[in-house]
């Protein structure tokens, strides 16, 4: 058991600090990170399709082969516009989630206009919150990279908090493993002196028979010949 709170510990002791180092990275220089992120992804899109044009070469006698070369080719072009350009492509994903945004504040908007004419006091709050989501919708439309290095620094930040509190739980369950350790050998060691105790055996105190005094006969007869 200690063994595997000792491994636990320094395999959750790495992985925090690792995270920590990933969600500084990313709130200080997401710009960059998402490139980097960017051309990781192009670059194994090339290398899939550079493995699937070889299958392709291997098994060329084969009809499932033809789909070796189309998802290749598909591959190997993919990976070099995001290659070439990875802050367009980073850009699609915030574009589509800058979108669904819209999409999703605006029935919320509608709504809110519906609880105002029920004369509902939830309305404004409602409609204030609609409103701001909206407004991030669009800033996520009309400049999608910005909006992609602003997604970076929250998933930072979320990432850095987990990091943090499993560091600090890391540590709280090692330390109640410590406590608990120790009071387990407190009660094995007075068990194995309890259990000593009373093999031990108990010693028997022989008691000496107190001899009695025999009169001398010699004497007897001398106070028998006085009393004459």
């Amino acid at each position: 058991m200690k063994e595997i709170i000792t491994r636990f510990t320094k395999s959750s002791i790495i992985s925090s600090f690792a995270l920590i180092a990933l969600a500084i990275l990313l709130i200080v220089q997401s710009e960059a990170t998402i490139i980097a992120i960017s051309y990781v992804i192009g670059g194994l899109l090339v290398a899939l399709g550079v493995l699937a044009e070889i299958n392709y070469i291997k098994n060329v006698k084969e009809k499932i082969a033809d789909l070796d070369i189309v998802y290749g080719i598909v591959c190997v072009i993919l990976g070099v516009l995001i290659i070439t350009n990875p802050k367009a492509i980073a850009g699609v994903i915030p574009f589509v989630i800058g979108f669904i945004i819209i999409v999703n504040s605006a029935i919320k908007l509608q709504y809110s206009l519906e609880l105002r004419k029920e004369n509902n006091e939830l309305w404004l709050s409602t409609f204030i919150l609609s409103a701001i989501m909206t407004i991030c919708g669009v800033v996520l439309i009309f400049n999608p990279f910005q909006g992609a290095v602003f997604l970076t620094r929250i998933v930072g930040v979320f990432i850095l908090i987990y990091a943090v509190l499993d560091l600090i739980s890391t540590f709280v369950i090692r330390n109640t493993f410590k406590k608990i350790q120790t009071a387990i050998n407190e009660t094995v060691k007075e068990a194995e002196l309890i259990e000593d105790v009373k093999e031990e055996p108990e010693e028997v105190v022989e008691e000496t028979p107190i001899e009695e005094e025999k009169p001398k006969r010699g004497r007897k007869k001398k106070a028998d010949k006085e009393g004459e």
